[in-house]
């Protein structure tokens, strides 16, 4: 993973660069967003904090919002309109590169997968 300041989202297609940009026609994970909070919780509870949340692997952190509550929803960040789609669920890999426990700790809350309905480039706040 690499961090970076901006993403260049295109409409029903992904986020320019990314490995499942053009990937399937309507694919439900064209953007991934994740809870900052969420992975700090999760990080402390199984004893390894200062992890960064780039490990999880979703395309975009964000705070101070209940991902689930946006599945099946349409909502904008940065003038960017996203449709909520799913969770994106947890899987075996996070307990490797987070801790053991951490597959099972984030059942529920693994972040939410989109479709990227208008295009536009999110920048990381300061």
């Amino acid at each position: 993973m690499v961090e970076v300041t901006e993403l260049e989202c295109v409409a029903e297609r992904g986020i320019r660069g990314d490995r499942f940009f053009d990937y399937k026609e309507n694919y439900p994970g064209q953007i991934t967003f994740f809870s900052v909070e969420v992975f700090a919780e999760i990080c402390t509870r199984l004893g390894v904090p200062g992890r960064s949340p780039g490990v999880a692997r979703r395309n975009v952190v964000v705070t101070d919002v209940d991902l689930n509550l946006l599945i099946g929803k349409q909502f904008d960040v940065q003038g960017v309109r996203f449709g909520g789609a799913c969770e994106c669920s947890p899987c075996y890999w996070l307990d490797e590169v987070i801790a053991p426990g951490a597959e099972a700790a984030l059942q529920g809350r693994g972040g939410l997968r989109a479709r990227i309905l208008t295009g536009g480039t999110l920048r990381t706040e300061k």
